[in-house]
């Protein structure tokens, strides 16, 4: 970073730390145990600024890469965009396999990261459930290298249940790095995964 860069308050892209990931297995296992959520199995990566040439290469190298990987027999990996032009690629695996799928999740941000297109990753997401169909994603941002909880009420009406969300946050406080700043707790509507 130069001189420059610093007066204006620019600053160099925060390289992800995409081995946080790897706490997830360990999460679920407490999110079962307590407030008994279990994993659905499904989980997410969110990214911006991928299109064109680039973007049908990157789908190419990420399909080749988890059909390979884990065999999944014709399950393909899922490419969606949102409302707000953002991709997210659906993975999904066996319920009772959260480490493949943090797995899956792991290598799509590393094929990502090693393409040049770290700085656009946004957030990943892992998806869970109880005995009441209450839903819950443990979102990991990248660019804070922290997680969060993003609990939606059931129904579709853009509501959150934050008394669930900062009592997993309490409750994961020991296995992931939970970000403090409440106001980075951003809502994903309809993410892929949920």
């Amino acid at each position: 970073m130069g001189l420059l860069d610093a007066i204006l308050g620019r600053s160099k892209p925060v390289r992800p730390d995409l081995d946080q990931l790897f706490g997830l297995p360990s999460a679920a296992v407490a999110l079962q145990a307590g407030p008994g959520f279990t994993a659905t199995g499904e989980g997410s990566v969110c990214f911006a600024g991928v299109e064109g040439g680039a973007f049908d290469r990157i789908r190419r190298e990420v399909r080749d890469l988890l059909d390979a990987d884990t065999g999944r027999g014709g399950v393909p990996v899922e490419f969606s965009r949102d409302a707000y032009g953002y991709t997210w690629l659906l993975s999904r695996q066996d319920p009772d396999d959260t480490p493949a799928l943090v797995n899956d999740l792991h290598a799509v941000n590393t094929v990502l990261q090693d393409a040049g297109f770290g700085p656009h990753l946004l957030c990943s997401l892992v998806g869970f459930r109880d005995e009441r169909d209450r839903v819950l994603a443990l979102v990991y941002l990248y660019k804070r290298g922290t997680f969060y909880p993003f609990a939606p009420v059931p129904g579709g009406h853009e509501k959150r249940d934050n008394a669930l969300e900062i009592q997993v946050s309490g409750l994961l406080a020991d296995d992931l790095r939970m970000e403090s700043d409440l106001s980075r707790w951003f809502p994903v509507w309809g993410a892929p995964g949920l």
